[in-house]
């Protein structure tokens, strides 16, 4: 075997694997963050990034924004919202709450993850406070109410008449 070859071969056995794993390592970052900037697959953004008073009020048009909610299986705890829809003005800040109860004896920690539908709609629908901002804490067997204040950006496409905000939440290990 001729050495040059081989030690060709060698650095590209090894530098090949290595590369691979960064470019693995690397791509769930940049989704995430593909996914921040253009709202695919429901992803909206964890905070207001104009300030709500800019915001023109388009009384011309209304949005109905339907609500929902799923814990991940195994998560003790009853999640729905407290209304099913809500008819909104686009440019107008709506407070909509949430209310979980933890089933189990036990307190445990969660996170809600969300999620706007359709696609085009997330990067004009803001939370402008909202549980899903943090872990949640749900001690034994106590009911609680968690509001989410957001806003419906008036430049949301003419066409786009509905939304759906949802939020599934998982069980999370508490911070030692």
């Amino acid at each position: 075997m001729n050495k040059r070859v081989g030690k060709s071969f060698w650095v590209k056995l090894v530098f090949i694997p290595v590369a691979m794993f960064g470019f693995a390592f690397a791509l769930v970052p940049l989704y995430n963050i593909l996914c921040d900037i253009t709202g695919f697959n429901g992803r909206t953004t964890n905070s207001s990034y104009q300030n709500v008073s800019t915001y023109e009020i388009d009384e011309s048009r209304t949005v109905m924004v339907d609500f929902a909610a799923a814990v991940a299986p195994g998560f003790p705890v009853n999640f729905k919202p407290k209304q099913s829809q809500m008819e909104v003005v686009p440019g107008k800040v709506y407070t909509m709450v949430y209310l979980a109860e933890n089933r189990s004896d036990e307190a445990i920690v969660g996170q809600a993850v969300p999620s706007v539908a359709p696609s085009q709609a997330a990067t004009h629908f803001k939370k402008l406070e909202c549980f899903c901002f943090t872990r949640q804490e749900f001690k034994a067997r106590e009911p609680v109410e968690m509001p989410v204040r957001f806003v419906v950006e008036p430049a949301l496409d003419q066409n786009v008449q509905n939304v759906t905000l949802s939020y599934n939440f998982f069980r999370i290990q508490p911070d030692a």
